[in-house]
């Protein structure tokens, strides 16, 4: 049964009567926001969508005040789950900070479980509120628009044709003997090939390393016929690794591998998994056809990760990191460094084509367009300039590239064009400040689904750094 919070007297009045000088001015800050009735509503009947009736019926739930302050804590200081749970059980002052005092403090496994229910959608509706919020304390006031887009990276490694088929082979085996052990009728053969696909993966590393422009040609050329043929047997071991997972997947769908009452339920799920990754394999075996033996190193759809398959490779031009692994996520801001408003993009798009629904987006939480809108090189064009100016921003600073015009290059030098240049730039620093603090630069959630709540989560503790530093405002 879902709880909106507890009903108790303070640990605070009872241990500490003087406790409040403890606490952190901005984190006192950040608990008089959260008071607000509207975020506590979104995610109370987020937790009570987790099944038909848990609104009315089931042993009392974690309360969805002490969940929000919670994963508001995880995220304000990047911690883990773990460290979470640690850290509040310990403290005094995160205990009342969370609502939780004398109770139990829930473990880690229940707050990722319960974590999971806060989706895109709530996430975005806590923003909106918190946008609600600021303007009443006078922090923002929608004047102004800065847009930009930065890559949050998948939590996975490098991706190599070799490694990516080791990962599949461990796989596959690894949920085979689970499978196995399972089964009670009909026996699933399971030969273990990691062994084999280890050293050549290792020989291919290694040869690698001579197959570069510093080696002499010969040499080169050797190590290239050397690693071809590794991958061939690389590969042949793969196919083996698929053939021996479908038919264990088959022998299960037959009904000649069964596991006895409600085991049955874990074999088929085995067995759906086999089917799912022997899918996912097949697409790492035809792109590695395609580059080793095909030469082909433009395949479309290329599959990054077996465990994170929705990875895309995306170049922004870095000097020191020239290719990053993970999701396109645009990030508009209003004044005093407050994010209104976030995006993870299903697949990479250009940044232009996202600066029309930042504009429209922003018309609708402030219900009027702003007075400045800028972004980058990246964002520029004459078609985006007039949709700016079409709904009403009457200054519109998207400086464009390569050679200019006289008449543009005066506009381009005009004083306010770069000051609101200027003042762009600190997008870049809002987003490093997001990436080192509230854990941006690669997120340790799964799925597609994981990556936007982890987003929308590190952006409401962003805006929640900015109410407790800004104060109460006026009112």
């Amino acid at each position: 049964m879902v709880r909106r919070e507890y009903v108790q007297r303070s640990v605070f009045e009872v241990l500490l009567p003087d406790g409040d000088k403890l606490w952190d001015p901005a984190l006192r800050r950040i608990d008089e926001v959260l008071a607000d009735e509207t975020l506590l509503d979104l995610v109370a009947d987020a937790l009570g969508r987790r099944r038909p009736m848990s609104r009315l019926r089931g042993r009392l739930g974690t309360p969805a005040e002490v969940v929000l302050r919670m994963l508001v804590l995880k995220h304000l200081y990047d911690w883990s789950f773990d460290e979470c749970e640690r850290e509040v059980r310990g403290s005094l002052v995160y205990r009342v900070f969370c609502r939780i005092d004398c109770e139990r403090v829930p473990d880690a496994k229940t707050l990722i479980r319960l974590a999971q229910l806060l989706g895109p959608g709530v996430l975005k509706g806590i923003v909106e509120r918190l946008v609600a919020l600021a303007r009443e304390r006078k922090v923002i006031r929608g004047f102004r628009l800065r847009v930009d887009t930065t890559v949050v990276e998948t939590n996975i490694h490098y991706p190599t044709d070799s490694t990516l088929l080791a990962d599949g082979v461990r796989v596959l085996t690894r949920t085979l003997k689970r499978l196995r052990h399972e089964v009670s009728a009909g026996g699933i053969q399971v030969r273990d090939r990691t062994r084999s696909v280890g050293r050549r993966v290792f020989e291919i590393a290694q040869r690698s390393r001579t197959a570069t422009v510093r080696s002499g040609s010969a040499v080169r050329e050797r190590a290239k016929a050397r690693m071809k043929q590794l991958y061939q047997a690389l590969m042949a071991l793969t196919r083996a690794a698929v053939r021996q997972a479908e038919t264990a997947a088959q022998h299960v769908a037959a009904g000649s591998a069964r596991g006895i009452g409600l085991a049955q339920i874990h074999v088929e799920a085995l067995a759906q998994a086999l089917r799912d990754t022997g899918g996912l394999v097949h697409r790492v075996l035809a792109q590695t056809r395609a580059r080793i033996l095909k030469g082909d190193t433009h395949y479309p759809d290329k599959l990054l990760s077996l465990f994170e398959p929705h990875t895309e490779a995306i170049r922004k031009g870095k000097a020191a990191k020239p290719t990053e692994f993970g999701k396109l996520v645009k990030l508009q801001e209003a004044e005093g460094q407050f994010i209104t408003d976030w995006e993870v993009c299903a697949t990479r798009v250009a940044d232009g084509d996202l600066w029309v629904p930042a504009l429209e987006r922003h018309a609708s939480l402030f219900s009027r367009p702003p007075r400045l809108a800028v972004a980058d090189a990246g964002f520029a064009s004459g078609e985006n300039e007039r949709a700016a100016t079409d709904r009403g921003v009457r200054r519109v600073v998207l400086p464009k590239r390569g050679r200019l015009s006289p008449a543009r290059r005066a506009h381009q030098r005009q004083r306010w064009f770069r000051r609101a240049l200027r003042w762009r730039t600190g997008c870049e620093g809002r987003i490093s400040v997001v990436k080192r603090r509230h854990g941006l630069r690669r997120c340790r959630y799964r799925g597609l689904a994981g990556m936007e709540r982890w987003v929308g989560l590190g952006v409401i503790a962003n805006n929640l750094c900015v109410l407790g530093r800004a104060g109460p405002g006026k009112r």
